[in-house]
């Protein structure tokens, strides 16, 4: 039993020291240790344009490594941090940043998901308050449950 807790928790620590692969290969790695440290950085605010809200430096996309390979080349060209952003988003637009800016053309991403919200609640609302205005039911007549009881096929004792 003893020998059991101890491989249980060898396993439950091994687990927690796994993370996950990120996807940039070691060909696109940049020699220059401060330079790719950079490009870490940067494909981790870029979102990959063919996945579901991934980020560059995860995805396995070709596009992916496209965008990668076009930040290290950016930066090893001399470019800033900032010009490469600018660089991939007049490339791709806003929608490859994985946090986008508050502009009028984002507006709906920022806003839409709290409007539909605030809508459903609205109606939910109304219609919690509707059902309360509403009176009960009246009770059945004699003469709408002996009709209801035909109709059921149901037989008189």
């Amino acid at each position: 039993m003893r020998s059991f807790a101890a491989l249980r928790t060898t396993i439950m620590l091994l687990l927690a020291l796994v993370t996950p692969a990120l996807a940039v290969e070691p060909s696109e790695m940049l020699k220059d240790p401060a330079l790719e440290a950079r490009a870490r950085e940067i494909g981790r605010a870029l979102r990959c344009v063919v996945c579901q809200n991934q980020a560059v430096d995860d995805s396995n996309a070709e596009v992916a490594h496209d965008m990668r390979r076009a930040v290290r080349e950016r930066l090893a060209a001399g470019d800033s941090d900032r010009q490469v952003m600018d660089f991939m988003v007049a490339r791709y637009g806003d929608y490859v940043l994985l946090k986008p800016p508050f502009k009028s053309d984002t507006w709906l991403l920022w806003l839409g998901g709290p409007l539909v919200l605030l809508l459903a609640g609205s109606a939910l609302l109304l219609a919690a308050r509707k059902r309360k205005l509403e009176p009960p039911p009246a009770p059945l007549t004699d003469e709408e449950r002996a009709r209801l009881s035909a109709l059921l096929g149901e037989r008189k004792p």
